[in-house]
């Protein structure tokens, strides 16, 4: 590869998953705050196709430059830093979740963001494990942290094997807390298991609200509703009086709260505090990412994909590119 130049996948107009290509750019230039990535992995999230349609800049309403690379968050290692940067060196490993930019994202082999937009690798969690966490982990721990989820209390995790979800699971055990997660699938069941929740049901083929009754008789404390679908009206209707209810905006058809529920919609915000707060229950014992990766020139069939039945979260592996 030219040192000046890389390869990314980027589009060149808004439009459906053809429209995104393998292309030969420029590195990124870095302001003085911002650090230079070496990406390793890439997230895919299933709010990009929303992106490479053009309804995030339609809503922002920002002014999009082509090609335009996409992809909000993702790990590496650190190229360079801004003259401005003292938190990261040349070398520092990362991960990093850059939602609100208007700079290029992470598919590609480099990318430029905010130094406060990335966070040291925390121990035990690989590169390409990091890559495919950032943007899910934040928006779990938001919500978990918004829900004040304490020692005792049980919480009902709707998309429990999804990328936020089985992610989710993980954190409200650390915190203390019961978990009934409702998955996607035989196989979400058993990676609900896996991950540790207390009682684990398929939110297609069963019977969530007897589930739910099941799990706590006096009603559940808290719910985090991480997608729509097939049981989720039985699963909030266990919870009780005074329960909370979150869910990151974006959730389509957004879940009504019954009588007596406090309802949050939210924005997962990564910032330099809560990394520190995500790196600390990450590094509390063993944790699983569950990840399914494509070659960066392989970008367009992960979008195609990105909304089928799979566990986890999709990634672009573009060191191996």
């Amino acid at each position: 590869m030219n040192t000046s130049t890389m390869k990314a996948a980027a589009i060149d107009r808004f439009g459906g998953p053809n429209e995104l290509t393998l292309h030969t750019l420029s590195i990124p230039n870095i302001e003085s705050d911002e650090v230079l990535v070496r990406v390793d992995t890439a997230g895919v999230g299933v709010w990009d196709p929303w992106v490479r349609e053009g309804k995030f800049a339609a809503m922002t309403n920002a002014k999009s430059h082509f090609p335009y690379v996409l992809g909000a968050d993702g790990a590496g290692t650190i190229a360079a830093v801004g003259a401005g940067v003292s938190r990261f060196r040349e070398g520092d490993q990362v991960y990093g979740y850059n939602a609100l930019s208007a700079k290029d994202g992470f598919y590609a082999e480099y990318t430029a963001i905010k130094a406060d937009d990335v966070a040291p690798l925390p121990n035990g969690i690989s590169l390409e494990a990091a890559g495919a966490m950032p943007a899910d982990a934040v928006t779990a721990l938001c919500g978990l942290e918004l829900l004040q989820l304490r020692p005792g209390d049980s919480i009902v995790i709707f998309g429990a094997s999804g990328g936020i979800g089985h992610l989710a699971v993980q954190f409200a055990k650390r915190m203390g807390a019961r978990v009934l997660a409702v998955a996607s699938g035989q196989d979400g069941v058993a990676l609900g298991r896996r991950l540790g929740a207390d009682a684990v049901v398929d939110g297609h083929g069963g019977d969530v609200a007897a589930a739910a009754r099941a799990f706590a008789a006096d009603g559940i404390d808290a719910a985090l509703v991480t997608a729509s679908g097939d049981g989720l009206e039985g699963a909030l209707s266990a919870l009780r009086d005074g329960a909370r209810l979150a869910h990151p905006r974006g959730v389509e058809p957004e879940p009504k709260a019954p009588a007596g529920v406090k309802l949050y919609a939210y924005d997962g915000r990564a910032t330099p505090d809560l990394f520190e707060r995500l790196n600390r229950w990450i590094e509390a014992g063993p944790f699983t990412v569950v990840t399914n990766t494509y070659p960066l020139d392989q970008a367009a069939q992960a979008h195609r994909n990105v909304d089928r039945h799979h566990l986890g979260k999709l990634a672009l592996k573009i060191a191996a590119f």
